[in-house]
């Protein structure tokens, strides 16, 4: 059973920048086999993608709220993946929850909530104007 853990949320000016990670527990859980996602989810609004990374790391997916302000990365060798979020705004605030499928080396990011079987707990991010 993969058991994955986001960390690296808080509190930050508009404008500011936060780092977040997300990392995998349990038996032959390493991440490096698995595609990645990150969403967000705000009070009163439904799950929405944010980005995803291919397991290679060669693909990747942003939305547009967040395409040029945001970077998805990986690194396989100390199984982490990361979503750095620079000039951030107030309408980021929300939970945000990181997501991992299986997936063959040259498989495609994937950024549909549906196509993610494991999620973590997720990690509050407060964007303060």
């Amino acid at each position: 059973q993969v058991q994955l853990g986001e960390s690296g949320g808080g509190l930050v000016q508009a404008g500011g920048s936060l780092r977040l990670s997300c990392a995998a527990s349990g038996r032959g859980s390493s991440l490096s086999r698995y595609a990645v996602g990150w969403f967000r989810q705000a009070p009163g609004k439904e799950r929405e993608s944010v980005a995803a990374i291919s397991r290679s790391g060669e693909n990747t997916y942003y939305a547009d709220a967040v395409k040029g302000r945001f970077t998805i990365s990986r690194d396989n060798a100390n199984p982490t993946v990361y979503l750095q979020m620079n000039s951030v705004k107030p309408e980021d605030t929300a939970v945000y929850y990181c997501a991992a499928v299986f997936s063959t080396f040259a498989g495609p990011a994937r950024r549909g909530l549906s196509e993610y079987d494991y999620w973590g707990q997720g990690t509050q991010v407060t964007v303060s104007s």
